[in-house]
This record gives structure tokens, sequence and C-alpha cells, in this order.
């Protein structure tokens, strides 16, 4: 009877977790473990590219890959995880409830916008946090064209400052552009609660990030939070009201529920806190993994952030250690001592920076080119081919 390893989530942490466990079973010769990845399409969603335009476009199927390094594929959402039987009881293609039992787990679901109680913001905000919503829209967007041009219409708010919402705004002015035609005069604003733009960054990020904002026109309400959303704009808290036929909201994410049943001490983001091994110390037969762990990236402090550069990392380091704890191998301590930030800046460019301290080293077209050779190359699937799968999720070949 071969011992299961379910990964629960095929983006970018489940993926690579399923590769790199699939890995270390064929380096050691050993076809004692099952390796399987429940998820609802064997596909991967390019979510870090979800403020571009053609989202649809944004997926790559993993069905051959998973093939050709003999990975399992379970079409269905995970409903409940019990610890006590190592079963995962989910949703299938046509709805209905089956079980899968596991000797090692990991979870690797994700996160997922966080939505406060803020009026109207359930019916009137879009977001770009999931393929379906960022196809919504976008799709909305292509709407606008029919509608009278009004400052109402061709205006749109970003709740929330941060990296999707810096990049989301910068964005904007291009894809509206596109719709409305250069003459017509359009505005992007971006409600930030801080006092700063970009102000979770080093001062040379905040100030290429300002710098970039003027040269196209986008907007900044510093000091600001949004009281309600309508149908036709928002209400700030100190009083000001902004006409927008389109307001998203980017302000914070939180690790996907399914945290919530598993045993555990979880961060404010609601991140399982894991163990060097990436292990849940309540249970160290499930390993959590990308948006759902809370792991330390170095002995300096660090940890990791909710981003696809420490997803990719972690699910390698997860899918070798779950499958190293079957094949009584010793497991690697998760480390990832190298960080960037590669932030896009619409049509002004991109900024690269390097280091946790986030010294920029390229900006304008030499950054965006560092951007697209990234989102558009480094961060998709291996080849379906064994050697090339095997030496990218290998946990300790440089990454960046």
């Amino acid at each position: 009877m071969k011992k299961q390893i379910i990964i629960v989530g095929s983006g970018f942490s489940g993926m690579w977790a399923a590769v790199s466990a699939a890995r270390l079973s064929a380096l050691e010769g050993n076809n004692s473990l099952s390796i399987a990845v429940l998820a609802p399409v064997a596909e991967l969603r390019v979510r870090p590219r979800f403020y571009e335009e053609n989202v649809s476009t944004m997926v790559a199927p993993l069905t051959e890959l998973f093939a050709e390094l003999g990975i399992a594929f379970i079409a269905g959402e995970a409903q409940r995880i019990d610890t006590s039987s190592k079963t995962v009881l989910y949703r299938d293609s046509k709805g209905a409830i089956a079980d899968v039992a596991w000797e090692r787990l990991i979870l690797a679901t994700g996160s997922q916008t966080k939505r406060p109680p803020v009026a109207g913001l359930a019916e009137y905000a879009f977001d770009i946090d999931q393929l379906d919503s960022a196809r919504l829209f976008e799709q909305h967007l292509d709407s606008l064209v029919s509608r009278p041009s009004t400052p109402e219409r061709n205006t749109v708010v970003v709740c929330g400052g941060g990296f999707t919402g810096i990049e989301l705004a910068t964005e904007l002015p291009a894809r509206l552009r596109t719709r409305f035609g250069a003459d017509t005069k359009t505005k992007v604003i971006v409600v930030e609660r801080g006092a700063t733009i970009g102000g979770r960054y080093s001062e040379a990020l905040r100030n290429t990030i300002e710098e970039a904002s003027n040269a196209l026109g986008v907007e900044w309400r510093l000091n600001s939070e949004i009281e309600a959303i309508d149908a036709s704009g928002v209400t700030l808290k100190n009083g000001e009201r902004i006409a927008s036929a389109t307001v998203v909201w980017t302000a914070g994410v939180e690790a996907n529920l399914l945290s919530l049943q598993i045993d555990g001490e979880r961060d404010t983001q609601g991140r399982l806190i894991v163990n060097d091994t990436l292990q849940v110390p309540a249970h160290p037969e499930v390993y959590a993994t990308g948006d759902m762990a809370h792991a330390k990236t170095d002995d300096a402090g660090n940890t990791a952030l909710m981003t696809c550069q420490h997803a990719i990392q972690l699910g390698k380091f997860a899918g070798h250690n779950a499958a190293a704890s079957l094949l009584n191998l010793e497991p690697y301590p998760y480390r990832q001592v190298n960080y960037v930030t590669c932030l896009d800046l619409g049509g002004w460019g991109a900024v690269y920076t390097e280091g946790w301290e986030q010294r920029v080293k390229s900006v304008r077209e030499e950054g965006k080119k560092i951007k697209v050779a990234i989102t558009n190359e480094l961060i998709y699937p291996p080849a379906a081919d064994k050697a090339v799968a095997f030496a990218a999720a290998d946990p300790l070949a440089k990454f960046v």
C-alpha cells in the first residue's frame, strides 16, 4: 500500500510542493509514495499578473506536467480537514462530497482579499484577487465604453496603496486610455490610510513610486479611509466624496479559511505558524506552505511574505520535507535569505530592488525588462520534462 501525500491547492506553492515531492521520490528510486494534488482545476492561475489586461490568458495548464511526473490530480474543492482520521472531505466537480486519506498533508490553498465590514463593499466594489473577480473587473471596464463620458465614468478609485494597489493604479491610465481614447480626461485615485506613498517600503522605493505616480497622473489620498461605497462612488471618513463608477478593493489579504480547521498558532493574517521544516507543531504530519504559512526565511528575524517569490520556495521545501519524512530522510530547514522586489509601475516602467532594505537597482525600462522576465517566464510552471522539472524543484537550487 503506497503512502499518500495530498497537496491541497494548485497555486505556486502547491504545484511546486507536488513536483518537489515527486523529485525526491524519483531520486531515491522509491515507488512507495503516492502524490496527489486536490484543486478545482489542474491549472496554475498566475495571480501576480491579474492587474494586467487580458486576464483570462493568465493561466498555465498542469495536466501534462503532472502526468509526466506521475502526480495524480483530484478535481475538487476541499471542505473539511480531519487530522484525527487523516482525511480531507472535498466537493467534486459534480457537486458530490467525497474524501481522500493521507499520510502527509500539505496545505497550499493560498490567501484571499480581506473584506472588512465597510458599507457597500460587498455590493459595489471590484477586486482582482482571483481569476473570476479579475475577469469581472475587466468586463466592467469594457462596459464603461458604452456609457456617456462623465467624471464618474472616467474615474477609478483604488482602495489600498500596497503592492497590488500600486501595480493596478499605475496600469490603469493606459487601460482607460485604450477604452476611452487619448483625449478623454481620466482619473485614478488611490485611497491609502498611511501617511506616505508606499509607506511600507524603503525611502528610495517610496520616492520611485511617487515619481511614477506623478508622471502618470495617479492621485493619492493619504491618511484616508473608506467610510462607504455605493453605485456612484465612495465616501471617505473625513467626509470627502469621490464620484466613481469603478471602485477596486486591494486593502489587505488573509490566509484561506481552511487554516482555521487546523489546531495551531496563527499570525494576524491567519497564517499557521510553522517550524523550520514547515510542519504545524501541533500536527507534524501537516505542512503549511505559501500564503498559509508564517515561516522564518533566515536567522535575522525576517519571515516569508505573501508573494509568489516566497510561495514557490516554500512549496519546494514543503514537498521535499513531506516526502523525506515518509522515506526516513533528513528534512531541509526552510531558508530563503535572498529577497528582491520588482514593482510594475505601468507606462512609467518598473522598479527592481534587492535585499530586505530594498536597495533600488533598476528603474523604468530596465526595471520593466526584469519584471517581464519574472512574471512572464520565471514564475511559470516548468516544461513537462522530468529532467527540467526536477532540476527546477530542488529546494537548494538558486532561485533569485
